[in-house]
């Protein structure tokens, strides 16, 4: 199996040589021209300026051969070939080996005799020109210039040597940067945007490998890991499907021995005596819970299997929520406590009726049947915004025990209780408000808890409100 890592180092290897090879060519070209070409430039224009200057001296003499130098811009000076003065300003110094006697300096002179060569005396840099004229007189001229000593300086460096190599080290290094970035990202961010489809309960959810990517990542990690994400998606879709089809057959399977039990239970009625209707009534509240329970459960599991709703209509949670209210008190009354309901305004939602009046009434029983004997039951409704989005919240709040922090999200799985010893006093099979939240989220909204400060849990469900 060809590595990411054998690939990535690959690709890196080859964009960096590239990089070296196109800036040492760059700095070679840029810092280090020819230097038969740098002197040749040199040798020609000293050369021409011996010329000229000869010119005017031999036509005008020393007169001529000064306004030469003065033309020029430069201090000059001739000599003949022994070295005599025959124009020589006034301050410039002379150069020893021009002296009668004196040794000649180590250059090219002896294999070059017509060559210019240059020589640093004190603050002055004078240029030595042998020169024949058209006549066949030989004479020197000589050019001092003054002398400038280079002081080196990092960032001037810097400048030459960063202007033009380092911009296209930056463009091609970026260029380079971009394309690994985007063929390794890519396929990594359609692994996220899956996991988090997945999350949301759309197990269908599945990774596409493009072409030029499936090209590019063939036999890889990355492949292999997308193969793994489908692999694992498609059993897990399998598994959930397999268990709500188990949990559909079963509750169906058991109505109806419930119903063969529930008339049995009638003709016992009929031949019992005083003694065994006790327990009579006994069986007959444990047939209705185990009726309750099996009917929760064909409704969460027809509920799992409905998508969003294609026919919503507008509909007022105001109304639904005080069409529910006289049946929560009813119930609240067996427990001592009062339901309580506050609206701030008129709340429009798109949504299935029965399914919504299902949701809140669920929610506001589980708080019921949590609340302190003697405490009311809040229900508040207001508009809200979340997320940049128009909500309608519906907070209903409790006085109970509360729920533990770790446990905010857990109680919204089917069958889960805070209390592990599942104590009848409080009611329920765990399942009232995995309902609820399947509902809530089939309208696009969703459903939280958490705690109150001063005692006791809220549940807040939020749905994507509409203009009245």
């Amino acid at each position: 199996m060809r590595g990411l890592f054998f690939k990535i180092f690959i690709i890196l290897w080859i964009a960096q040589s590239l990089i070296f090879v196109i800036s040492t060519a760059l700095i070679v070209r840029h810092h280090f021209e020819s230097p038969d070409i740098l002197f040749d430039t040199i040798n020609t224009g000293l050369r021409n300026n011996a010329r000229d200057a000869v010119a005017a001296y031999e036509q005008g003499g020393c007169a001529a051969f000064t306004k030469f130098g003065a033309a020029l811009g430069q201090t000059v000076a001739l000599t003949d070939a022994a070295g005599a003065n025959l124009c020589w300003p006034q301050g410039m110094t002379r150069p020893t080996h021009l002296e009668a006697g004196a040794p000649q300096p180590p250059d090219r002179r002896n294999d070059h005799p017509d060559h210019p060569y240059g020589m640093q005396i004190g603050e002055q840099y004078v240029w030595v020109v042998p020169f024949n004229s058209a006549g066949g007189h030989r004479y020197i001229f000589l050019l001092s210039r003054p002398h400038h000593p280079w002081k080196p300086s990092l960032f001037h460096d810097l400048e030459r040597f960063s202007s033009p190599q380092l911009p296209v080290a930056i463009v091609i290094g970026g260029l380079t940067t971009f394309v690994l970035v985007l063929l390794i990202t890519r396929p990594v961010v359609q692994l996220r945007r899956a996991a988090r489809s997945l999350s949301t309960g759309k197990l269908s959810t599945r990774v596409k490998l493009g072409k030029a990517a499936g090209i590019f990542f063939a036999g890889d990690e990355i492949e292999a890991l997308m193969h793994d994400f489908n692999h694992m998606a498609e059993r897990l879709e399998q598994l959930v499907a397999a268990q709500k089809l188990l949990l559909r057959d079963v509750s169906h399977e058991l109505r109806s021995p419930l119903a063969r039990l529930s008339v049995g239970l009638e003709l016992a009625r009929e031949d019992a005596g005083t003694v065994m209707v006790a327990h009579l009534d006994r069986i007959e509240r444990e047939t209705e819970r185990l009726n309750q329970l099996i009917g929760q459960l064909l409704t969460l599991s027809s509920m799992e299997a409905l998508e969003r709703q294609k026919h919503f209509r507008k509909l007022s949670l105001n109304q639904l929520i005080e069409k529910m209210v006289p049946d929560a008190e009813f119930e609240a009354r067996q427990r001592e406590c009062t339901i309580g309901f506050t609206a701030e305004a008129e709340c429009a939602v798109e949504g299935n009726e029965e399914l919504l009046y299902r949701a809140v009434e669920n929610v506001v029983r589980n708080a019921i049947r949590y609340t302190a004997s003697g405490t009311a039951v809040e229900i508040a409704l207001r508009p809200i915004t979340l997320r940049g989005v128009a909500m309608a919240e519906i907070a209903v709040s409790d006085r109970g025990p509360g729920i533990p922090e770790g446990q905010l999200e857990a109680i919204f799985r089917p069958f889960y209780r805070v209390d592990d010893a599942r104590s009848p006093d409080t009611g329920g099979f765990g399942v009232g408000l995995a309902i609820a939240e399947r509902a809530v989220r089939l309208h696009g909204g969703e459903l939280v808890a958490e705690n109150r400060p001063d005692g006791g849990a809220t549940l807040r469900l939020r749905i994507a409100a509409v203009k009245e």
